[in-house]
């Protein structure tokens, strides 16, 4: 087009629509965007901490390890559910406001840091919290390893949650090769919008339960957990097909009968008490 000298250079130019303004996406302020970027969905509801501390395992006598701990919400309900509560939280700003609402309780301790490099106590001790949904593997390896963890009682996010406590009717690696020595619950659900800022996904609540006495002897656990790997290792499709690789056909026929599993099931579907079950005929075989 021509310009027409007449006419202000501003009428000539070419408006470019930029991207339209996501109206399901509030502004986060400074805060809430530092929050995302620790991976920090707090809670912001009573109701929804009030729903998550009813299914944790209180001990009058105990020490507790809350993990994520925030601005204090379920903080001060812990203390006074245990003996001691150590508090963790790592990002200072909201740990000034954590200890200042601590400070009414004279057994709660809080610790400005990554729970993950915390040296896991030598006495018994339960862990609760709202877990950084980004950290949530590690926290619950960190978890599985403490020996003397009895129980951990997190918000994660609820399809993590679902995944690990059979909640599709299928079963993950992590949770057969752990079940003789803890049991993993689905709890409930919390919405999405009881969180600030407000995440993508709905959470649950996960409980993890250490076993007064384990459903396989210590000194047979990494021979049950072989097995596991192996029938998770997808070679043949099916899991009667990965485990000829380390039993007789004979043997394996009879223990999948006895241990109510279809010869043609697929790993996923294979329940951890159905796993235990395989493993005791198949190892009292050998």
């Amino acid at each position: 087009m021509a310009r027409d000298p007449a006419r202000p250079a501003a009428q000539y130019a070419v408006r470019v629509p930029g991207p339209r303004p996501r109206r399901d996406r509030p502004v986060l302020s400074e805060r809430d965007r530092r929050r995302r970027e620790l991976s920090q969905n707090y809670l912001r509801s009573a109701g929804a901490a009030a729903q998550f501390l009813r299914h944790v395992d209180a001990d009058p006598a105990g020490l507790c390890l809350e993990v994520g701990a925030g601005e204090g919400i379920l903080t001060e309900r812990l203390a006074t559910m245990f003996a001691e509560l150590v508090a963790y939280e790592v990002d200072p700003a909201a740990a000034a406001r954590l200890e200042a609402r601590a400070a009414r309780h004279a057994n709660v301790s809080v610790v400005i840091g990554d729970f993950l490099a915390a040296r896991p106590p030598r006495e018994p001790f339960h862990v609760a919290g709202n877990a950084p949904f980004s950290l949530t593997s590690p926290i619950v390896d960190w978890c599985l390893q403490a020996r003397s963890m009895t129980s951990a009682t997190l918000i994660t996010q609820l399809e993590y949650a679902r995944k690990r406590t059979g909640a599709y009717g299928r079963w993950s690696l992590l949770t057969v090769t752990t079940w003789p020595q803890v049991q993993w619950d689905l709890r409930g659900r919390i919405g999405r919008q009881e969180f600030r800022p407000v995440p993508r996904v709905d959470a649950g609540i996960l409980q993890i339960s250490r076993r007064a006495r384990p459903l396989i002897p210590a000194a047979r656990l990494a021979t049950y957990q072989r097995l596991v790997r192996t029938g998770f290792s997808g070679v043949g499709g099916s899991l009667l097909a990965s485990l000829r690789r380390e039993y007789p056909a004979d043997r394996l026929r009879a223990a999948f009968q006895a241990a109510g599993v279809e010869r043609s099931a697929v790993v996923a579907f294979v329940s951890p008490a159905q796993w235990v079950e395989l493993f005791r005929i198949l190892d009292h075989a050998a």
